[in-house]
């Protein structure tokens, strides 16, 4: 018998489809950081925060900083827990907490990254997410499943350097699609 985990999608992009029926996911391009039998996990990554700014962030946090925080954009990283904090980021940066994804792409959420970042001692890239996504056991498999997403292999250039108002659309290029061709109906015979 095979275990599963070879479909697991842990350190794979979820693109929504055009027609997505949710629409806190309309055009959206999430980094799954954790996918096994008991559920998933991932953060949105072409959303920004418009009302809350990392100053804000920095200025609610222990963060004492001498000189004004440059700007750095946040994202909404999902629905769920929309003030908890995470950050995507790469392996240059590794502490306690960090849990590494693949040798391209880790993860923290301990206020030590924050006070690193503010101080331009944080991860070479990074990108902040306030909230976070998750699906109940097989329910991201069943999304998929109903053509709610497609899955693409993320690249540190589509995550942390494509304009976000870009990375949807990069990510459809990236898997070939075009999307005046795409049906999202599934047909079964």
């Amino acid at each position: 018998m095979t275990d599963k985990c070879d479909l697991y999608l842990t350190g794979k992009c979820l693109v929504s489809m055009p027609d997505m029926a949710d629409e806190r996911f309309a055009d959206t391009l999430i980094y799954i950081c954790s996918h096994s039998r008991e559920g998933a996990m991932g953060f949105v990554v072409n959303k920004k925060i418009k009302e809350f700014s990392f100053a804000d962030l920095a200025n609610q946090l222990p963060i004492n900083t001498i000189y004004p925080v440059e700007p750095i954009d946040l994202h909404q990283g999902g629905p769920l827990e929309k003030v908890r904090g995470f950050v995507l980021h790469s392996t240059d940066y590794i502490k306690p907490d960090t849990v590494v994804i693949d040798d391209k792409i880790a993860i923290s959420s301990s206020i030590d990254i924050i006070t690193d970042i503010a101080f331009g001692m944080g991860p070479k890239e990074n990108l902040i997410a306030l909230g976070y996504a998750s699906w109940a056991p097989m329910q991201l498999e069943k999304e998929i499943a109903n053509n709610a997403w497609l899955v693409a292999n993320p690249t540190p250039e589509l995550v942390f350097r494509t304009k976000d108002e870009e990375k949807w659309q990069k990510a459809i290029e990236s898997l070939g699609i075009d999307l005046t061709r795409l049906v999202s109906k599934a047909g079964h015979a």
